[in-house]
Order: C-alpha cells, then structure tokens, then sequence
C-alpha cells in the first residue's frame, strides 16, 4: 500500500465526511462549530484523499471526531493505518489521553486501538454513541508524583 498521511483543511474533510457518514442529511450537518479551531489529517492514496480525521485538543485531551474512510476503500487497511498514526503522533506529543464518540457499532474496531469503553452514552440523529478513550502511560510515568 502506497500511501501518504498529511495535515489538510476542515474544508477538505467535508466531501467524505458527508458521503460517509450522513450522506441523507444536507452539507451544514456535518460541519463542527469548531472545525477551524481542530487539526484535521487526511490519508492520501495517488494523491486521491480517501480517508479524514478531525482532533480537538480539550485541555490537554484530544477528542477525534469525523473519522471516515470511504466506502471503496473501506476493509484494506486504511483506517487502521491513520488512527495508528494519529494515535502516535498525539502520545509522542505528551497529551493525558485520545478519546471519541464511538457509534456504537464501531466499539469493536476502536478496542483494536486499546480505546476503552466508558459508561457515557448518548444517541444522536437516531444512533447510538459510546465515549471511548485510551489514556497514555507515558503521561502517566511522567506525571507522577512518586517518580
């Protein structure tokens, strides 16, 4: 697999966001009041950008949110290979934790990740959501008040 990962604008994200994840509701639904504020990540297969990820640093947590591979290249891999890098880049940064609003039939897929599944749930446009977070033992170890 040939691919490249690469910092790319809130406005890129919104074509797949929306063909992936609500292709029944119109363009506005999908935008983030804060999608200016985030840090968005595309994985770029012969230069065609096939899969988005959107973070938001919240006190030192970063939430991803608009995590999407599209459909014709869902199952080979990709998805897989940006979280991983997102995942690395935002513990090699010396953030707490990663979390997420998981539907709840991705909960699987991200425990994959070592994402852990908290009590708080919520449903939003008729599906059920999970908070799922992993928090970093280098944080941990390095915050420590008994080193």
């Amino acid at each position: 697999m040939r691919y490249k990962i690469k910092p790319i604008s809130s406005s890129d994200t919104l074509a797949i966001r929306h063909e992936v994840m609500w292709p029944n509701k119109p363009l506005e639904y999908i935008k983030l009041e804060n999608d200016e504020e985030g840090k968005h990540f595309g994985l770029f297969v012969s230069d065609k950008l096939i899969a988005i990820i959107s973070l938001f640093d919240k006190n030192g947590d970063v939430q991803f949110r608009k995590f999407a591979t599209l459909n014709a290249f869902q199952g080979k891999g990709y998805g897989t290979i940006l979280l991983e890098k997102i995942i690395d880049l935002i513990e090699n940064e010396g953030h707490r934790k990663i979390w997420c609003n998981a539907r709840g039939d991705k909960t699987e897929f991200y425990t994959k990740f070592g994402l852990k599944l908290t009590n708080n749930k919520f449903v939003k446009g008729g599906i059920e959501y999970v908070i799922m977070e992993k928090t970093f033992a280098n944080f941990i170890q390095n915050h420590s008040q008994y080193k």
